[in-house]
Formats: C-alpha cells, structure tokens, sequence
C-alpha cells in the first residue's frame, strides 16, 4: 500500500470523488486531513478549471487536502487518471497530518506520531508560465467563492 496525499477534484464532497470509492479501479482507505509541510502554489487553470499545485516548493500555501492509503491497481489508476508523467508528475512530499482518522489505533497512529507523514502527490513542473501569476488557494472546493467551476470529462 502507499499514500496519497489529494487536495482537488478526488478529495471527499469534490467532483471526481467517485474514483476514490470505486474498487473496480482499486482500493483507496480514507487515513486522513492533512496538508503540505511546505508551501506551495494551488491554482485552478484552463478551460476546464482545474486545480493544479505547481511544484514551486516555498511559494503560495500549506495546502490543504486528504490522505489516503491506495493499493497498487488505484496507484496505476491514478497515474492514467492524472496524465503522470505528462500533465501532473507523481512525487513524495511531506504532509503535516491534521486529524488521523481512527484516533487511538496502533499501527497507522504510530507511523503519524511525528505529526508528519511522506505521500505521493500529484504536482507539476509542466505549466504555462502565466499561471504563476493566477490566484493561489490554501484548499480547493469544486463550487467555492473562486466561482470556477471543475468541468467534468464527460462534459468536455
């Protein structure tokens, strides 16, 4: 199992959450809120208003999002759902946890006991450079005040 640290579309309550809970893709278990250790910029770009954190370690915010422990079938899902390596690039960051589901438990408690945990998050190198000057987010909500609306695939 590895984990995964979401912080857009794939996160609870968000539009692409559905893939999350689809064992037919995989297994994904819920582990957490957390958020990056450093900071960096989330955006939210394109036509289709989605949100990207651009791999620019010590600008913009601790963002904010969800950590979840996926077995090897979701983690290749993941990789084709994300366009990785092209669109987004998968790489291990460090993640402050924020609230560990299941308090009290052994194992996985004990592995957070430091407070901070490595996931794999999908960032990108690969942008347009006028992006660096769009707003920056500290967490990401599909219908927030930002007025961007996530289009779905299946609407494009």
């Amino acid at each position: 199992m590895a984990r995964v640290f979401v912080y857009g579309t794939l996160k609870k309550g968000q539009p692409n959450y559905k893939h999350m809970i689809n064992t037919a893709k995989g297994l994904a278990k819920f582990q957490g809120r957390g958020r990056t250790v450093e900071k960096y910029p989330l955006v939210i770009a394109g036509k289709y208003n989605i949100p990207y954190m651009l791999n620019i370690p010590g600008t913009g915010h601790h963002v904010a999002g969800e950590i979840y422990s996926v077995d090897d079938q979701m983690l290749q899902f993941l990789d084709e759902f994300e366009g990785c390596p092209e669109m987004y690039q998968r790489t291990l960051m460090s993640i402050e946890v924020v609230e560990w589901e299941g308090k009290g438990g052994a194992g996985e408690g004990r592995a957070a006991a430091e407070g901070v945990v490595e996931c794999f998050v999908y960032s990108t190198t690969t942008y347009p450079p006028e992006w660096v000057g769009l707003p920056y987010h500290d967490s990401y909500d599909s219908s927030g005040k930002h007025g961007l609306s996530y289009v779905l695939r299946e609407s494009r």
